[in-house]
């Protein structure tokens, strides 16, 4: 049953008329009379008499134009709520971010573009960076916030994805101090011992991108891993004092500046990366290119490290 039949018959019940309603509906009279054939056909049930003059309803017309008046506004109800959430859908930004970046650095970031161009709505999707090349890829998010450095691995190809650099930042090695502040172990010194690595999981982004730079198992026997997780367990076990963690500068500052950490070695032993934005390379929703237009580099100050 086409729901164009459905408008035919109520111009029909409204105009009386097979001449008149064909014309509003603007179809040729012997293609009106023949769409309200095949809906009598569908019905099972004989809805026009045409025997009169104006054209009547039928008892079981009647009873059918209430219910097809009912349809159609269910169905033009149904068009504008759909048409609504995919204007909505458009205006959503869709940022798949690395589960770091959305803690310590997404919500300011996003504040500082918002106050140029007003955001109507943004949906965040935060975890590993598998996950969000994944979302990328799929089209589910159209925007992925993460650290990068040239030369790892990455799993959005660059014909298809293009990006902008953020903001510099560095994976540096930090360790807890003791009591006099000293570093509880240095890599630049040549200890007898082996020193106690806190080590990512490799499918993590900050753990790719530390296994391009260095091999563990060269590194051993100096270094040796006492404890492979994500960031968050890691930099908590660094805390007390637990081993050596590379972590990205840009989240330990004020550890830092507290001297609750230090860095554990020398520039050789640091890693340079960046906070990169990457999107698709094809055209995206009105507000999706007007947020990319917005987005620029940030010079590393004393808010930004």
């Amino acid at each position: 049953m086409d729901s164009a039949w459905l408008m035919d018959f109520v111009e029909l019940a409204k105009s009386g008329n097979f001449s008149r309603a064909a014309e509003i509906r603007n179809v040729t009279q012997p293609a009106f009379s023949r769409r309200i054939k095949m809906l009598e056909d569908w019905a099972g049930a004989t809805l026009v008499d045409r025997g009169s003059h104006p054209v009547e309803l039928t008892d079981a017309g009647r009873q059918f134009l209430d219910q097809a008046v009912e349809i159609l506004e269910s169905m033009s109800r149904a068009r504008q709520l759909a048409q609504e959430a995919e204007q909505s859908s458009k205006a959503t930004l869709r940022f798949a971010t690395t589960q770091v970046l959305s803690l310590s650095f997404f919500p300011k970031w996003l504040r500082t573009i918002a106050s140029k161009f007003k955001i109507d709505s943004v949906h965040l999707t935060s975890g590993g960076l598998e996950p969000c090349e994944y979302d990328m890829l799929q089209g589910r998010a159209q925007f992925l916030l993460c650290h990068h450095y040239d030369g790892m691995v990455f799993r959005l190809p660059p014909d298809e994805f293009t990006w902008i650099s953020i903001l510099p930042d560095r994976l540096m090695p930090i360790v807890a101090t003791d009591s006099n502040g000293r570093p509880l172990y240095h890599l630049d010194d040549d200890a007898a011992e082996a020193l106690p690595l806190l080590a990512y999981e490799k499918q993590t982004g900050l753990g790719r991108i530390f296994g391009t730079v260095f091999d563990i198992e060269q590194l051993k026997p100096k270094l040796v891993p006492v404890a492979t997780s994500h960031l968050a367990l890691l930099l908590g076990l660094a805390l007390e004092g637990r081993g050596i963690a590379w972590v990205p500068a840009s989240v330990v500052r004020a550890e830092l500046a507290r001297r609750l950490l230090v860095e554990a070695g020398g520039p050789q032993w640091s890693i340079p990366m960046e906070i990169r934005l990457f999107r698709p390379r094809e055209k995206l929703s009105p507000a999706s290119e007007t947020f990319w237009s917005y987005v620029t580099p940030i010079e590393p100050d004393e808010n930004w490290p």
